[in-house]
């Protein structure tokens, strides 16, 4: 019995508790001890963003330079671009030189003549434009705008000492003819009717109209005498019309026949300019003929005259256009033939002195 109770002391048993047997105390550890990884924080794409900026960034830029772009488009074709004229190529070289062709045509008045001081200047400022060739089909029009064309011709010519010659087509009489003695040489075509070489005053006569139709009597209050010569409100007399000769019809007459002995100076004489200017029309064939013209041909023959003054054998033939104006197209209106305002009416009343041809 002693050696059974030695024997459970000695195998350690554990220690008996007043509740029954307790859990034997865990061993210590020894060692470093182990600390937990940190967490990695994932990576910023820091290059994704960067494209992604600049390619935004060159976005807003292309749509602001876009929108500038055209704001000025619109406002170009808005307002038009004034005496800006675009150059069309009318007869094509590989040359530098240029031949460059200024038009006349249709009813000669101040905005056609600011048309043709336009296309001047234009030719004048390009170095390359060798000799002019102009371009007429009119039968004229007013004394004013048909004198400016002819002076404006002179004075590049003046300026800029190179050959200036007339080419004819259609119908280029009266003023139209006045403006082409400006020029060295004038050539036209087989059917092309010029001459008439006079003036002609026209104006209104409302007096029955207003009196027995309308019952509406005029009055007019003047200084003195002459102040109404001549008057749309009654038929005018002798004394009013030889008036109106003596003081604008002959003065116009004359300078027509100056303007025509200066331009055709050692071919036409001042004796036979008079003989031919009764107001007569003339075809090429009995222009040329009566010494008006100098030669018949066509656009081409005048192109190889013109190179031949100039001293050139190659040449690019251009003209000048109006580039189109939106402001000019929405702004067009048609005509209204009923509607009268005071203009028309100063217009229908007041004597129309013309360097043209009537039967137009």
């Amino acid at each position: 019995m002693d050696f059974e109770q030695n024997d459970n002391m000695a195998g350690g048993s554990p220690p008996q508790g007043p509740q029954g047997p307790q859990p034997p105390a865990p061993a210590p550890v020894y060692g470093p001890v182990q600390s937990a990884p940190p967490a990695t924080k994932p990576r910023k794409r820091r290059g994704w963003r960067i494209f992604v900026g600049i390619v935004l960034v060159m976005s807003i830029l292309a749509n602001i330079l876009l929108l500038v772009v055209l704001m000025g488009v619109v406002a170009l074709f808005a307002t038009g671009t004034g005496g800006v004229l675009v150059e069309e190529v009318v007869r094509e070289s590989a040359a530098k030189d240029k031949i460059a062709i200024i038009s006349v045509e249709g009813i000669i008045h101040g905005p056609l003549a600011n048309d043709v001081y336009n296309q001047l200047k234009a030719a004048g400022r390009d170095s390359h434009v060798k000799g002019l060739i102009v371009r007429v089909s009119s039968p004229g029009g007013t004394i004013s705008g048909s004198d400016r064309i002819y002076n404006e011709i002179r004075r590049y010519k003046a300026e800029h000492g190179k050959p200036v010659i007339a080419f004819m087509r259609g119908v280029a009489a009266s003023g139209g003819y006045y403006t082409s003695v400006a020029c060295e040489k004038i050539i036209a075509e087989p059917t092309t009717i010029t001459g008439s070489i006079g003036v002609i005053s026209w104006w209104l006569v409302v007096q029955e109209l207003l009196e027995d139709k309308l019952g509406i009597l005029p009055v007019t209050i003047k200084s003195g005498k002459r102040k109404d010569w001549p008057s749309s409100f009654r038929k005018p007399d002798p004394e009013e019309l030889k008036y109106i000769e003596d003081k604008i019809i002959t003065p116009a007459f004359n300078r027509f026949v100056d303007v025509i002995a200066v331009g055709r100076k050692g071919t036409l004489t001042v004796d036979q300019i008079r003989r031919l200017a009764d107001g007569g029309i003339f075809g090429a064939e009995e222009a040329r003929k009566e010494k008006l013209i100098d030669d018949i041909g066509y656009l081409d023959d005048a192109v190889a005259l013109i190179k031949k003054l100039a001293g050139i054998t190659e040449a690019r033939v251009v003209e000048y256009r109006k580039p189109f104006s939106l402001a000019g197209f929405l702004s067009y209106q048609k005509p209204n033939i009923l509607s009268i305002d005071r203009n028309t009416l100063y217009e229908l009343g007041t004597p129309q002195i013309l360097y043209l041809w009537s039967a137009y």
